[in-house]
Protein backbone atom coordinates (compact mmCIF):
# COMPACT_ATOMS: atom_id res chain seq x y z
CA UNK A 1 0.00 0.00 0.00
CA UNK A 2 0.41 3.27 -0.37
CA UNK A 3 0.20 6.37 2.08
CA UNK A 4 -0.18 10.04 3.32
CA UNK A 5 1.47 11.47 6.09
CA UNK A 6 0.07 15.12 7.50
CA UNK A 7 1.31 17.02 10.63
CA UNK A 8 -0.17 19.54 12.86
CA UNK A 9 2.34 20.97 14.42
CA UNK A 10 1.41 23.04 17.18
CA UNK A 11 2.99 26.12 19.66
CA UNK A 12 1.12 23.38 22.23
CA UNK A 13 1.34 19.83 20.88
CA UNK A 14 2.29 18.04 17.77
CA UNK A 15 -0.27 15.43 16.17
CA UNK A 16 1.18 13.29 12.78
CA UNK A 17 -1.60 11.27 10.57
CA UNK A 18 -0.86 8.20 8.74
CA UNK A 19 -3.35 7.73 5.99
CA UNK A 20 -4.59 5.57 3.06
CA UNK A 21 -3.95 7.04 -0.41
CA UNK A 22 -7.99 7.09 -0.20
CA UNK A 23 -7.97 9.74 3.59
CA UNK A 24 -8.68 6.82 5.77
CA UNK A 25 -6.95 7.21 9.12
CA UNK A 26 -4.75 4.40 9.99
CA UNK A 27 -2.77 5.96 12.73
CA UNK A 28 -2.71 8.72 14.92
CA UNK A 29 0.71 10.13 17.07
CA UNK A 30 1.53 13.04 19.19
CA UNK A 31 4.45 14.92 20.51
CA UNK A 32 5.03 18.23 22.35
CA UNK A 33 5.38 21.61 20.59
CA UNK A 34 7.58 22.05 17.44
CA UNK A 35 7.28 25.72 17.29
CA UNK A 36 10.89 25.64 17.07
CA UNK A 37 11.30 29.33 17.82
CA UNK A 38 9.60 29.16 21.14
CA UNK A 39 11.36 25.81 22.01
CA UNK A 40 14.26 25.21 19.74
CA UNK A 41 15.13 23.56 16.51
CA UNK A 42 16.42 20.10 18.88
CA UNK A 43 13.33 20.47 20.42
CA UNK A 44 11.07 20.67 17.44
CA UNK A 45 12.54 17.82 15.31
CA UNK A 46 12.41 15.75 18.25
CA UNK A 47 8.69 16.21 18.87
CA UNK A 48 7.97 15.93 15.13
CA UNK A 49 10.08 12.44 15.56
CA UNK A 50 8.40 11.28 18.39
CA UNK A 51 4.18 12.15 16.69
CA UNK A 52 5.37 10.32 13.53
CA UNK A 53 7.05 7.26 14.63
CA UNK A 54 4.35 7.06 16.84
CA UNK A 55 1.76 7.36 14.03
CA UNK A 56 3.23 4.32 12.08
CA UNK A 57 3.47 2.39 15.17
CA UNK A 58 -0.38 2.80 15.72
CA UNK A 59 -0.77 1.56 12.23
CA UNK A 60 1.53 -1.25 12.32
CA UNK A 61 3.91 -0.01 9.91
CA UNK A 62 7.58 -0.06 9.53
CA UNK A 63 8.61 3.93 9.52
CA UNK A 64 11.92 3.11 7.28
CA UNK A 65 9.75 1.14 5.03
CA UNK A 66 6.09 2.26 4.40
CA UNK A 67 5.85 3.76 1.04
CA UNK A 68 4.86 7.73 1.95
CA UNK A 69 3.46 9.10 -1.48
CA UNK A 70 3.06 12.71 -0.14
CA UNK A 71 3.75 14.30 3.45
CA UNK A 72 2.39 17.81 4.99
CA UNK A 73 3.52 19.21 7.10
CA UNK A 74 1.73 22.33 8.38
CA UNK A 75 3.97 24.09 11.20
CA UNK A 76 4.20 26.85 13.75
CA UNK A 77 6.41 29.60 12.91
CA UNK A 78 6.53 28.86 9.53
CA UNK A 79 4.62 32.43 8.32
CA UNK A 80 7.60 33.64 5.74
CA UNK A 81 10.36 32.81 2.93
CA UNK A 82 12.83 31.14 4.64
CA UNK A 83 10.75 29.67 7.55
CA UNK A 84 11.05 26.19 6.94
CA UNK A 85 14.84 25.30 6.02
CA UNK A 86 15.45 24.46 9.51
CA UNK A 87 13.19 21.80 9.31
CA UNK A 88 13.37 21.04 5.95
CA UNK A 89 16.55 20.04 6.74
CA UNK A 90 16.30 17.98 9.16
CA UNK A 91 13.20 16.18 7.52
CA UNK A 92 15.71 15.20 4.57
CA UNK A 93 18.24 14.00 6.76
CA UNK A 94 15.98 11.59 9.11
CA UNK A 95 13.24 11.13 7.06
CA UNK A 96 15.09 10.43 4.29
CA UNK A 97 13.06 9.93 0.72
CA UNK A 98 9.47 11.10 2.10
CA UNK A 99 8.25 13.69 0.31
CA UNK A 100 7.61 16.52 1.95
CA UNK A 101 6.31 19.73 1.54
CA UNK A 102 5.69 22.67 4.08
CA UNK A 103 2.94 24.83 4.82
CA UNK A 104 1.69 27.47 7.77
CA UNK A 105 -0.19 25.37 10.53
CA UNK A 106 -2.75 28.13 9.87
CA UNK A 107 -3.54 26.86 6.00
CA UNK A 108 -4.46 23.56 7.84
CA UNK A 109 -7.54 24.31 9.60
CA UNK A 110 -9.17 25.44 6.35
CA UNK A 111 -8.62 22.64 4.80
CA UNK A 112 -9.90 20.62 7.32
CA UNK A 113 -12.57 23.09 7.83
CA UNK A 114 -14.31 25.04 4.91
CA UNK A 115 -15.78 23.35 2.00
CA UNK A 116 -13.61 24.31 -0.76
CA UNK A 117 -10.32 24.77 1.20
CA UNK A 118 -10.98 29.24 0.87
CA UNK A 119 -12.31 31.32 3.03
CA UNK A 120 -11.82 33.08 6.76
CA UNK A 121 -10.03 30.90 9.93
CA UNK A 122 -10.41 32.39 13.31
CA UNK A 123 -7.53 30.17 15.67
CA UNK A 124 -7.42 30.79 18.88
CA UNK A 125 -5.93 29.11 21.30
CA UNK A 126 -3.21 30.30 24.39
CA UNK A 127 -2.67 32.70 21.59
CA UNK A 128 -4.59 34.15 18.36
CA UNK A 129 -4.31 35.22 15.02
CA UNK A 130 -6.70 34.96 11.66
CA UNK A 131 -5.84 33.54 8.77
CA UNK A 132 -7.76 34.40 4.95
CA UNK A 133 -7.65 32.54 1.40
CA UNK A 134 -9.59 33.65 -1.31
CA UNK A 135 -11.00 31.36 -4.03
CA UNK A 136 -8.28 32.02 -6.46
CA UNK A 137 -5.55 31.10 -3.60
CA UNK A 138 -4.72 34.77 -2.51
CA UNK A 139 -3.63 34.86 1.21
CA UNK A 140 -3.77 37.20 4.19
CA UNK A 141 -3.34 36.75 8.10
CA UNK A 142 -4.01 39.53 10.67
CA UNK A 143 -2.80 38.90 14.45
CA UNK A 144 -0.37 36.25 15.68
CA UNK A 145 2.16 38.75 17.27
CA UNK A 146 2.45 36.98 20.41
CA UNK A 147 1.64 37.61 24.07
CA UNK A 148 3.72 41.16 24.35
CA UNK A 149 2.52 42.40 20.90
CA UNK A 150 -1.00 41.25 20.34
CA UNK A 151 -2.90 38.05 20.54
CA UNK A 152 -6.05 39.79 21.01
CA UNK A 153 -8.91 37.85 22.33
CA UNK A 154 -7.08 34.85 22.68
CA UNK A 155 -6.72 32.06 25.62
CA UNK A 156 -3.95 34.43 27.05
CA UNK A 157 -5.60 37.49 26.71
CA UNK A 158 -8.78 36.23 28.12
CA UNK A 159 -7.53 34.68 31.26
CA UNK A 160 -4.65 38.08 31.83
CA UNK A 161 -8.16 40.35 31.64
CA UNK A 162 -10.14 38.41 33.47
CA UNK A 163 -7.13 38.19 36.30
CA UNK A 164 -6.86 41.61 36.01
CA UNK A 165 -10.71 41.93 36.52
CA UNK A 166 -10.60 39.96 40.33
CA UNK A 167 -7.57 42.84 41.64
CA UNK A 168 -9.60 45.48 40.51
CA UNK A 169 -12.70 44.15 42.09
CA UNK A 170 -10.65 43.05 45.14
CA UNK A 171 -9.42 47.18 45.85
CA UNK A 172 -12.76 48.27 44.90
CA UNK A 173 -11.45 49.73 41.18
CA UNK A 174 -14.01 46.81 39.82
CA UNK A 175 -17.29 45.82 40.13
CA UNK A 176 -17.64 42.31 42.14
CA UNK A 177 -17.20 39.35 39.71
CA UNK A 178 -18.07 35.40 39.75
CA UNK A 179 -14.57 34.94 38.48
CA UNK A 180 -12.25 35.69 42.19
CA UNK A 181 -14.14 32.86 43.37
CA UNK A 182 -13.70 30.44 39.78
CA UNK A 183 -10.11 31.45 39.86
CA UNK A 184 -9.04 30.96 43.52
CA UNK A 185 -10.68 28.28 43.23
CA UNK A 186 -8.92 26.74 40.35
CA UNK A 187 -6.04 27.77 41.89
CA UNK A 188 -6.48 26.12 45.59
CA UNK A 189 -5.86 29.38 46.58
CA UNK A 190 -7.35 31.38 49.59
CA UNK A 191 -7.50 35.02 48.62
CA UNK A 192 -7.19 37.52 46.15
CA UNK A 193 -3.65 38.52 47.72
CA UNK A 194 -2.77 35.20 46.69
CA UNK A 195 -2.49 35.52 43.49
CA UNK A 196 0.68 37.64 43.59
CA UNK A 197 2.98 34.67 45.31
CA UNK A 198 1.45 32.23 42.68
CA UNK A 199 1.43 34.22 39.42
CA UNK A 200 4.42 35.70 39.60
CA UNK A 201 6.38 32.00 39.87
CA UNK A 202 8.56 31.20 36.88
CA UNK A 203 6.77 28.26 36.33
CA UNK A 204 3.31 29.51 35.52
CA UNK A 205 3.18 29.27 31.94
CA UNK A 206 1.21 31.36 29.12
CA UNK A 207 -0.86 27.83 29.17
CA UNK A 208 -1.51 28.37 33.01
CA UNK A 209 -3.27 32.15 32.54
CA UNK A 210 -4.77 30.71 29.34
CA UNK A 211 -6.24 27.79 30.83
CA UNK A 212 -8.43 30.46 32.72
CA UNK A 213 -10.35 31.22 29.70
CA UNK A 214 -12.63 27.93 30.20
CA UNK A 215 -13.85 29.72 33.90
CA UNK A 216 -14.54 32.86 32.03
CA UNK A 217 -16.50 31.36 30.01
CA UNK A 218 -18.08 29.29 32.82
CA UNK A 219 -18.71 32.77 34.79
CA UNK A 220 -20.39 34.12 31.63
CA UNK A 221 -22.57 30.87 31.36
CA UNK A 222 -23.71 31.68 34.53
CA UNK A 223 -24.81 35.48 34.33
CA UNK A 224 -21.61 37.33 35.32
CA UNK A 225 -21.38 40.76 33.36
CA UNK A 226 -17.74 40.68 34.07
CA UNK A 227 -16.99 36.95 32.56
CA UNK A 228 -19.51 38.38 29.86
CA UNK A 229 -17.72 41.77 28.93
CA UNK A 230 -15.03 40.06 29.09
CA UNK A 231 -15.79 37.83 26.17
CA UNK A 232 -17.70 40.35 24.35
CA UNK A 233 -14.39 42.69 24.03
CA UNK A 234 -12.53 39.27 22.57
CA UNK A 235 -15.00 38.57 20.43
CA UNK A 236 -14.93 42.18 19.04
CA UNK A 237 -11.00 42.10 18.34
CA UNK A 238 -11.55 38.30 16.85
CA UNK A 239 -13.95 39.74 14.53
CA UNK A 240 -12.42 43.24 13.50
CA UNK A 241 -9.00 40.50 12.68
CA UNK A 242 -11.64 39.09 10.70
CA UNK A 243 -12.94 41.69 8.65
CA UNK A 244 -9.14 43.49 7.66
CA UNK A 245 -8.46 40.04 6.10
CA UNK A 246 -11.33 39.67 4.43
CA UNK A 247 -11.15 43.21 3.47
CA UNK A 248 -7.54 42.30 1.99
CA UNK A 249 -9.17 38.99 -0.13
CA UNK A 250 -12.83 40.78 -0.79
CA UNK A 251 -14.80 37.45 -0.61
CA UNK A 252 -18.40 38.05 -0.90
CA UNK A 253 -20.90 37.61 1.73
CA UNK A 254 -21.35 34.36 3.06
CA UNK A 255 -17.54 33.65 3.65
CA UNK A 256 -17.14 30.06 5.04
CA UNK A 257 -15.59 30.29 8.78
CA UNK A 258 -13.27 27.42 10.03
CA UNK A 259 -12.87 27.67 13.99
CA UNK A 260 -9.87 26.68 15.51
CA UNK A 261 -8.14 26.14 19.03
CA UNK A 262 -8.93 24.84 21.79
CA UNK A 263 -10.50 28.42 23.38
CA UNK A 264 -12.69 28.93 20.38
CA UNK A 265 -13.43 25.03 19.83
CA UNK A 266 -15.02 24.82 23.04
CA UNK A 267 -16.32 28.39 23.76
CA UNK A 268 -19.64 28.56 23.11
CA UNK A 269 -20.56 31.82 23.89
CA UNK A 270 -17.27 33.55 22.73
CA UNK A 271 -17.81 32.10 19.01
CA UNK A 272 -21.16 33.34 19.59
CA UNK A 273 -19.84 37.16 20.56
CA UNK A 274 -17.61 36.57 17.15
CA UNK A 275 -20.29 35.88 14.88
CA UNK A 276 -22.34 38.55 16.34
CA UNK A 277 -19.71 41.55 16.51
CA UNK A 278 -18.49 40.11 12.52
CA UNK A 279 -22.33 40.60 11.67
CA UNK A 280 -22.19 44.05 12.66
CA UNK A 281 -19.26 44.78 10.79
CA UNK A 282 -20.96 43.56 7.50
CA UNK A 283 -19.19 40.01 8.03
CA UNK A 284 -21.27 37.47 7.40
CA UNK A 285 -19.59 34.06 8.77
CA UNK A 286 -21.06 30.86 7.01
CA UNK A 287 -21.09 27.70 7.05
CA UNK A 288 -19.21 27.51 10.21
CA UNK A 289 -17.26 24.95 11.50
CA UNK A 290 -15.45 24.23 14.35
CA UNK A 291 -12.09 22.03 13.45
CA UNK A 292 -11.37 19.35 16.19
CA UNK A 293 -8.20 18.25 14.46
CA UNK A 294 -6.18 20.43 11.91
CA UNK A 295 -3.95 17.58 11.40
CA UNK A 296 -6.93 16.33 8.82
CA UNK A 297 -6.46 19.54 6.85
CA UNK A 298 -2.67 18.35 6.22
CA UNK A 299 -3.73 15.13 4.88
CA UNK A 300 -6.54 17.16 2.93
CA UNK A 301 -3.98 18.92 1.15
CA UNK A 302 -1.55 15.85 0.73
CA UNK A 303 -3.96 14.21 -0.86
CA UNK A 304 -4.31 17.51 -3.08
CA UNK A 305 -0.48 18.20 -3.62
CA UNK A 306 -0.35 14.16 -5.17
CA UNK A 307 -2.92 14.39 -7.34
CA UNK A 308 -0.91 17.50 -9.32
CA UNK A 309 2.07 15.81 -9.35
Amino acid sequence: MSYLVGVDGGGSKTTALIAGLDGAILGRGSGASSNYRAVGIENACAALDEALRAAFAVANLDAEQARVQMACFGLAGVYRPGDQDPIRAWAERQWRGMPVFFVSDARLGLAAGTPEGWGIEVICGTGSIVYGRSPQGQTARAGGWGYLLGDEGSGYDIGLTALRCVTRAADGRGQPTMLTGLILSHWSLGSAEDLIAYVYRPQVSKTDIASLAALVENGAQQGDAVAQDILRQAGRELATAAQVVNNRLQIPNPVPCALVGGVMVQGELLSRELLAAAGGLGLQLFPIQRVTEPALGAIRLAAERLRQV
